[in-house]
């Protein structure tokens, strides 16, 4: 799959995921974070969006520990919640 298209797909899967809250947190994140994303990161991306919601949004505010294969800086940077647009 060429890279733009690649990229497409995961912006949709982020932004697609059946709830507005799991829209805002996964989407939020892929907008924040993709452009620097390396081959493998993008492949650990689409990893962890075959994975539930709940589970994403567990791990994303710490209510959960994220399994082993997801640990690391993608994780950690996914717990800021920094990159969630709020309306001031």
């Amino acid at each position: 799959m060429l890279p733009d298209e690649e990229l497409k797909r995961l912006r949709w899967r982020a932004h697609h995921r059946g709830t507005r809250e799991a829209d805002m947190l996964i989407g939020g994140f892929f907008d924040a974070h993709n452009a620097s994303w390396s081959t493998d990161e993008r492949a650990l991306f689409s990893a962890l969006l075959e994975e539930q919601d709940v589970d994403i949004m567990a791990w994303a505010i710490g209510t959960a520990e994220a399994p082993q294969r997801f640990a690391g800086p993608m994780i950690d940077a996914l717990k800021l919640l920094d990159y969630i647009r709020s309306a001031r």
